[in-house]
């Protein structure tokens, strides 16, 4: 059997992270990948974007909680995973995540100010006024 998936895609939120009751990190973001297609009866290109939930554990969550934000681009590798449980109602509820086990780094665009920390504002010094001579530069 084979279960392996691979994207490549940008963070939609910075990734959240968690404890186990062991004490193991976890990692959570998720994950926007891009799909461009043409229709068969046009020539215009579509596209359509695929949200998927991804979770990391152990070292890989520790490195990653440090090392994405939102908007970075990623190549992910990992396989799926799917969560069941029971609502309070007694409905059966199924989930597929990916299960991050490698993870590269694409590209880094700036963090956005959110995200920065607060910068102090520039003071500007006041001119100096003690002479009347130009400086030649």
């Amino acid at each position: 059997m084979l279960n392996k998936v691979f994207l490549i895609g940008r963070l939609t939120r910075d990734p959240e992270i968690r404890f186990l009751p062991s004490g193991s990190q976890v990692t959570s973001f998720t994950l926007a990948v891009n799909r461009r297609y043409k229709t068969k009866n046009s020539e215009q290109w579509q596209e359509e974007t695929y949200y998927f939930d991804v979770e990391a554990f152990s070292y890989l969550a520790e490195r990653l909680g440090k090392q994405l934000y939102k908007g970075i681009q990623i190549v992910l590798e990992g396989h799926l995973r799917q969560d069941k449980w029971e609502t309070a109602s007694g409905e059966k509820r199924t989930k597929i995540k990916i299960v991050a086990e490698k993870v590269s780094i694409l590209s880094r665009p700036e963090k956005t100010e959110e995200i920065q920390e607060p910068q102090t504002e520039a003071v500007e010094e006041p001119e100096d006024l003690s002479s009347d001579e130009d400086i030649p530069f």
